[in-house]
């Protein structure tokens, strides 16, 4: 009987190596067909290896490393490169997917689905355009070279977050044409935002725009490590613990900032129609109000102080309150790999990526002052329903990023404008 189960357990040892050697081949084999010219094999096997999740986005990973070290490092883009390049994002459904690794859904449901099952929280980015495409807008553009590229945080991202986008509209985009040959293409305006929703998807945080990669990653496990915190809570506790998160998040921002400006020197002063105190305190409660009403009944309004702070106070500001931006080895040599058939010389890249760090920093600071606030104010604001993410998602766009979804133009075009165009310049 003994020696029954040791040849039973020996078999059943046996089945599986077989098996797992079986879908190892199997995956090996799509990869490969993936990458054929047979465009009709090529799209079964990118249907297929999609499927599979990020295993698939892995199997073709592993077969063609020395393929993506090479273009990285050379940046040649060989017909075997762009088929390769092709059916990496598009089972990954990111460009330039070869530098991340990262494996996105577009269904909502099947995000929510895997969220679950791993007890993972959700990174959803709602953008302009497609992530999947080169035209997407700038901002998610610069997501994929300076955050997702990024070798910590894509590392973070892949083993603790489920990756979801979604597309609010179509990038508007411009060909700027010389007439001698010399072309620009360009995407216009935009904005993109990253939610952080548990695996129910209710919004734990909001990331709007564009952040440094050491402050975006502050963000990331920040979030991550209250969403385990909130697995193991449900009903009131559930709730205070995400409103006491979020407004501590937003105390930590109102700090930073009111001893940047005290640094930097800005003066700000109320507007004749002001509102209130830079300092930003919480209204007025009475002792009978619950913790949770103290935690919603806050406000924020550094906007009305904008239109006094000029560029080189946002400068200023940038320094101190974003001062440490700067990008990774891996995010590097991806804009260096972007640029490499420009001829810019090294000073010139110098230059370029002087003022690219520059920029973000001003960015981090003016979304953390001006959006990042407001988002924790409406967030906690809110009734004890869950927030539904699209209507909120609409609200954002509206009122943050003025491109409300009744602007099917997003301010590129007034009817008072005159352009001595027939037809005022509209093609269609």
């Amino acid at each position: 009987m003994k020696i029954k189960t040791i040849w039973l357990a020996v078999l059943v040892a046996l089945f599986s190596v077989v098996s797992v050697f079986a879908e190892t081949k199997s995956k090996e084999k799509l990869a490969q067909m993936a990458v054929s010219a047979d465009s009709a094999v090529s799209s079964e096997a990118v249907k297929n290896l999609r499927a599979m999740g990020k295993d698939g986005l892995d199997a073709l990973v592993q077969t063609y490393s020395a393929a993506i070290a090479k273009f990285s490092a050379m940046g040649e883009a060989t017909d075997d490169w762009k088929r390769i390049a092709f059916a990496l994002d598009s089972v990954a459904m990111q460009k330039d997917s070869y530098a991340s690794n990262l494996f996105w859904f577009t269904d909502f449901e099947e995000a929510k689905s895997e969220a679950e099952k791993s007890n993972k929280p959700i990174l959803s980015l709602r953008l302009l355009g497609n992530l999947n495409e080169e035209f997407s807008c700038a901002n998610s553009r610069f997501f994929r070279a300076l955050l997702y590229s990024n070798a910590e945080i894509s590392k973070y991202l892949r083993e603790n977050y489920v990756l979801h986008w979604k597309s609010v509209r179509p990038a508007p985009r411009v060909t700027i044409d010389f007439g001698d040959g010399r072309k620009l293409e360009r995407t216009l305006t935009g904005n993109s935002i990253h939610y952080i929703l548990d695996e129910n998807g209710e919004i734990v945080d909001a990331l709007p725009g564009l952040y440094a990669p050491s402050d975006f990653l502050k963000y990331l496990t920040k979030s991550n490590e209250i969403n385990k915190t909130l697995v193991a809570l449900t009903g009131a506790p559930r709730e205070t613990a995400m409103l006491r998160y979020r407004r501590a998040m937003f105390n930590e921002i109102v700090r930073h900032r009111n001893n940047s400006v005290a640094a930097a020197k800005v003066n700000l002063t109320e507007p004749k129609d002001g509102t209130g105190a830079l300092e930003v305190a919480p209204r007025a409660v009475t002792k009978m109000l619950t913790e949770a009403s103290i935690l919603r009944d806050f406000s924020d309004d550094f906007s009305r102080f904008e239109p006094q702070i000029n560029l080189d106070d946002w400068k200023k500001l940038a320094k101190l309150y974003a001062g440490g931006t700067k990008f990774d080895d891996a995010s590097v040599a991806f804009i260096k790999r972007q640029n490499r058939q420009t001829g810019l010389t090294d000073a010139q890249f110098a230059s370029l990526l002087s003022n690219l760090t520059n920029y973000v920093a001003l960015d981090t600071t003016r979304n953390d002052f001006l959006f990042h606030t407001k988002l924790y104010e409406w967030l906690n604001a809110r009734s004890a329903k869950p927030l539904e993410i699209e209507s909120f998602n609409s609200r954002v766009y509206a009122e943050l990023f003025k491109t409300p979804d009744s602007d099917k133009w997003l301010g590129l075009y007034n009817t008072d404008v005159y352009t001595a165009l027939d037809g005022n310049g509209i093609i269609k």
